[in-house]
């Protein structure tokens, strides 16, 4: 459907990617289901396959499912074209093998999705790429670390389990002044409430498992282009071979239309539960950008405009069993490596054990909490429970 220029943010969210006068008046784009694609002439074909990337050709290159989603992202995000991929890691993979060849050299956020660095360390390593992790407060000090053979600068705002923010303005002007491309992990603030582009950022990467698809029920990764990127980056995707099932494209496109209504409530819910848990004698400190005293929050307030609900939580010293004690008796957090979906989610996070160009430092063990849609009421009264199991075991 048509949007004008000025669209806001849940018009485009609900517009874009949907054409239903092509599609007998359905609302939602139809589930295409195919691999091959036939053409009636010769020439028709040889046309289709000049285009690649811009007509329909093989079914792992996409589907009109598939190009609504893409279209959807991109215009929310104000990126040129999105790529779907089968996961957020396949998202962060493609967009660096794009870019990077046996001898290069990447800088790479010491806050960075878990996943990433093991990609770094162990795949980019073994085809003789070399990674340096840099302070995520680095700021235009990032230029100190560039190399002749440096290719890249890797960004996550805020750190999936520290919550540092980046100056990425900062960053991504000394990395084009030394002719680098800058690529960010958006999965946190989603295109709703940041737009990457703006701040100078070539290529984002999202696990789109989370907060697009939002209901914990699908796998998918998007990676959003600036025009100049985009065949880089699309190239490599087709070469790993990379193809989403169109089940998984629709309920992203579903989670889509819905994702600005579900992120202002897990907004609310994260500050309710993240202002309580400030006045908790057992907790040393909160980590969430959105609060007015974390450090980063000046960044955020700058350079985003909403907070999604993960963030995270410094306890005082407790012991391994009291922290179980706290964690296993919870009735409304799950415990689970993932988020972004519907319900409340809790687990330890072991930031001291990855950090490597920095030192995390903590009081006592760090929690991680993603906020549903409970009422947050509930989920208050939930943890008051684990802060009582945690105070009376030894």
């Amino acid at each position: 459907m048509s949007l004008r220029d000025d669209s806001k943010p849940d018009t485009i969210l609900t517009h874009a990617g949907r054409n239903p006068h092509a599609n007998f008046g359905v609302v939602n784009p139809p589930v295409y289901h195919a691999s091959t694609i036939v053409f009636p002439t010769v020439e028709a074909m040889e046309d289709a396959q000049k285009k690649r990337f811009f007509a329909m050709t093989y079914g792992r290159h996409g589907t009109p499912t598939t190009f609504a989603l893409e279209e959807a992202v991109a215009r929310l995000e104000g990126g040129w074209r999105a790529i779907a991929v089968p996961s957020g890691l396949a998202a962060i993979v493609g967009a660096i093998t794009g870019f990077v060849r046996s001898g290069d050299h990447v800088l790479v956020t010491d806050n960075v999705y878990g996943p990433t660095r093991k990609f770094c360390d162990e795949t980019l390593a073994r085809f003789g790429v070399e990674t340096t992790y840099y302070d995520p407060l680095i700021g235009a000090g990032i230029a100190q670390l560039f190399r002749p053979q440096t290719r890249l600068v890797y960004t996550e705002a805020p750190g999936s389990l520290s919550f540092e923010m980046q100056d990425i303005p900062a960053i991504a002007a000394a990395a084009h002044k030394a002719g680098l491309k800058v690529l960010m992990d958006n999965t946190w603030a989603t295109p709703m409430f940041c737009k990457p582009f703006k701040l100078g950022v070539d290529v984002v990467a999202h696990a789109a498992t989370k907060y697009i698809v939002g209901h914990s029920d699908a796998m998918l990764g998007i990676i959003d282009c600036t025009e100049e990127s985009y065949l880089t980056v699309r190239n490599a995707v087709a070469q790993l071979g990379y193809s989403v099932g169109p089940d998984d494209i629709y309920l992203g496109l579903r989670g889509l239309r819905t994702m600005g209504a579900r992120l202002r409530q897990h907004q609310i819910t994260a500050t309710k539960l993240a202002n309580w848990l400030k006045t908790r004698p057992e907790v040393e400190r909160v980590l969430y950008p959105a609060l007015p005293e974390d450090p980063g929050h000046a960044l955020w307030k700058r350079d985003m405009t909403g907070a999604s609900g993960l963030f995270g939580v410094v306890l005082k010293p407790f012991s391994k069993k009291a922290l179980a004690a706290m964690l296993d008796g919870l009735e409304l957090y799950g415990m689970g490596a993932s988020w972004g979906g519907f319900e409340s989610l809790i687990l330890p996070a072991h930031i001291e054990t990855v950090r490597t160009a920095t030192r995390w430092t903590a009081a006592g063990p760090t929690v991680r909490i993603h906020a549903g849609l409970e009422d947050p009421d509930d989920l208050i009264k939930d943890l008051e429970r684990g802060f009582e199991r945690l105070r009376g075991t030894n």
